[in-house]
């Protein structure tokens, strides 16, 4: 039975995730800062492992890793992260404007976004080393790339995701020859607390595609920036 590691998997992405890889068949391990009702109900399946901690702090991660041992992992999905402080369901691209920059905000979006995701590929990469075909896959999003902003604003989140995509190039680099795929993974404008109704699909959906597209990688696709519908997105 293969084996997915999800962040974030209280709500939004990464619950629908959990559910989707759990009705494939899959062993799934979550792990989230809270819980929520659904979750809480999934955890009741032999197939889900449901872990609670604190994504930012290097001691929960590390004792998180040991908890987990030796097993094998085929699939390290790093779904948490934030858009910060602002709500941008409601404010849009009003939000992390140019002029309120907010030191405090940035070192938050860019610890969970970036610098978790990071921190859990070097803690768990034996893990997914173990496996015919590893797969390391961090969720960025199309704010993200250059050569798509066309409106600014966002600016700590963009950086994030940027820096995400720079992330995981270099991963894939330097894990090829562990046989490890590792690449970003744009999952569209999905209806979530987050995006809010303006967003455009649904977050079943998504989380179909994007399963479809982590089953379907290959290393000739490691280091790319991927959408759900399998896509590549220019950086």
């Amino acid at each position: 039975m293969p084996t997915v590691l999800i962040t974030g998997a209280n709500r939004g992405l990464g619950l629908e995730l959990t559910r989707q890889y759990l009705e494939k068949g899959w062993q799934v391990i979550s792990a989230s800062r809270g819980s929520s009702p659904t979750l809480d109900e999934l955890s009741e399946q032999p197939g889900l492992e449901a872990y609670r901690l604190d994504l930012t702090d290097d001691a929960a991660l590390s004792d998180f890793a040991a908890a987990i041992g030796e097993r094998r992992i085929d699939v390290l999905l790093n779904n948490a992260g934030t858009m910060g402080r602002y709500n941008f369901a409601e404010l849009g691209l009003k939000s992390g404007r140019f002029g309120s920059f907010d030191r405090s905000e940035w070192h938050e979006i860019l610890d969970i976004n970036l610098c978790t995701p990071m921190r859990l590929a070097e803690l768990l990469v034996d893990q997914v080393a173990a496996c015919e075909r590893g797969r390391i896959i961090t969720i960025s999003s199309m704010l993200g790339s250059m050569g798509l902003n066309t409106v600014g604003g966002l600016y700590a989140y963009r950086a994030s995701k940027a820096a995400v995509n720079a992330m995981m190039k270099s991963m894939a680099v330097d894990l090829a020859p562990r046989g490890i795929i590792a690449i970003a993974l744009h999952p569209g404008f999905v209806r979530t607390d987050m995006s809010g109704p303006m967003a455009e699909i649904e977050a079943v959906d998504s989380a179909a595609g994007m399963i479809r597209v982590i089953d379907d990688v290959t290393l000739e696709d490691s280091g790319k920036v991927l959408a759900w519908d399998g896509s590549e997105l220019p950086w």
